[in-house]
């Protein structure tokens, strides 16, 4: 790895000897009113699972609430509040950047919550609305922004999830910089990250401890138009330290038709006090696609090896970027092995643009349960369906329909589960 970071390095500089009499984004800042933006995100998200098994939620209805069935029930609405400044002119630009994140429930009967949606009072029952405030202040020289306070973060080894109705908040610090064409650099340290189901700047959790520190690197480069390459390393304290890389390849075959190739790697080993249990672990996935018109097919394998399966949350529920990281399962258990078939169409090609649909099945194997119990196995089929509205006053109000039925032979994450979504979505620019 570090014969890749210096080589990417050195052909960045090299490359990029040619562009610094380029002008820079400070240099062309307008100014901190002239460069805001305020925009309004709103998702409503209904969400059912059935445990086929009654995984959980299993004693009869005559219990508590909370302790009823194997089934889990909910629908709400979020509304996201986005605002940020330009940058103020001269050398060195400052701005600020701020969030309202509102959670609303629309119905999720007694006993019936816990997808993930809301926070839950003490009777166990999903809270009616919830609300966060936030903010950082940034600053800017030439192409590099440094960025203090909350946060959404997109890092292979720190990224805030946004599955459900809000979004995980990080508080920390990012740099970022981008003064060589195709080089990007980053580097971050933060020391907490909210849940998306509570309002506490420190609320997400893994086996009942809060975030300590995480320091992240991290640098991605364009060798070339169709070939990129990635790496990225954390040290999440008394948690675990991980390293990444990503190789990305598109081959042009012809107008209409090409083959992208990705390939991924994480090497994680536990750190410190091992708040979250041992890890030892390796995990690669390698996924071919091929386009024709309005089609792609891709096949993917995923394979983990080591002494544990693979693990994140504390560093963000969004921190598995691997192929065969699914609606449901992730396939990560140890020495699990996972294939997947997927195909995509995109409608506009037939008259009706907007409009796509996406299936895939993933089956994985050879998962090392422990001593005594048998190879574990699971398998996972998703079908999904999603409408852009692409003119009027409608205009990107997006309808999206996710299904998984997944099945295994042990409890990796609650064996054998129907997993419904629907989603609307309506983003509103009003700067």
């Amino acid at each position: 790895m570090q014969v890749m970071k210096w080589s990417v390095i050195a052909l960045a500089v090299a490359a990029g000897s040619t562009q610094m009499a380029m002008a820079s984004s400070q240099s062309e800042s307008k100014g901190f009113v002239e460069d805001s933006s305020f925009n309004i995100f709103n998702r409503a998200l209904y969400m059912n699972r059935d445990f086929r098994n009654g995984f959980t939620n299993q004693t009869p209805a005559n219990k508590a609430k909370g302790e009823r069935k194997g089934y889990r029930e909910d629908f709400g609405l979020g509304i996201r509040l986005l605002a940020e400044s330009g940058f103020t002119q001269g050398t060195v630009g400052v701005g600020v950047d701020a969030h309202s994140l509102s959670s609303i429930k629309i119905d999720t009967g007694d006993g019936r919550n816990g997808n993930g949606l809301f926070s839950r009072n003490g009777s166990g029952e999903a809270e009616d609305t919830q609300s966060e405030v936030g903010g950082a202040v940034k600053f800017r020289v030439s192409d590099t922004v440094l960025k203090y306070g909350n946060q959404f973060t997109g890092s292979p080894v720190f990224s805030t999830d946004d599955s459900r109705i809000l979004p995980e908040v990080a508080t920390g610090t990012m740099l970022t910089s981008n003064e060589i064409e195709g080089l990007e650099l980053t580097a971050g340290r933060f020391t907490a990250i909210s849940s998306q189901t509570a309002t506490g700047r420190d609320s997400n959790t893994q086996e009942g401890q809060t975030l300590k520190s995480a320091n992240i690197v991290g640098a991605s480069y364009s060798f070339t138009e169709n070939f990129s390459g990635a790496i990225h390393a954390s040290d999440v304290e008394d948690f675990w330290k991980k390293k990444y890389v990503n190789l990305n390849y598109n081959l042009p075959l012809a107008d209409d038709q090409g083959l992208n190739f990705d390939f991924s790697y994480y090497k994680s080993n536990d750190d410190g006090r091992k708040l979250a249990g041992e890890l030892d672990n390796k995990l690669w996935s390698l996924a071919a696609a091929y386009s024709l018109g309005a089609h792609k097919f891709t096949l993917a394998h995923q394979r983990s090896s080591g002494d544990t399966g693979y693990n994140y949350g504390i560093d963000g529920n969004g921190t598995i970027w691997t192929a065969n990281s699914v609606q449901y399962s992730d396939f990560i258990g140890k020495d699990e092995r996972s294939w997947q078939a997927r195909y995509d169409i995109d409608m506009t090609t037939f008259g009706v643009p907007g409009l796509s649909f996406m299936t895939r099945y993933v089956t994985g194997d050879n998962v090392d349960r422990g001593a005594g119990l048998s190879e574990g196995k699971e398998h996972e089929l998703n079908i999904e369906a999603k409408y852009v509205v692409q003119e009027g006053a409608a205009k990107d109000l997006s309808f999206r329909v996710r299904n998984a039925i997944y099945r295994a032979n042990s409890d990796f994450y609650g064996a054998d589960v129907n997993d419904f979504r629907l989603i609307v979505e309506y983003p509103l620019g009003v700067l």
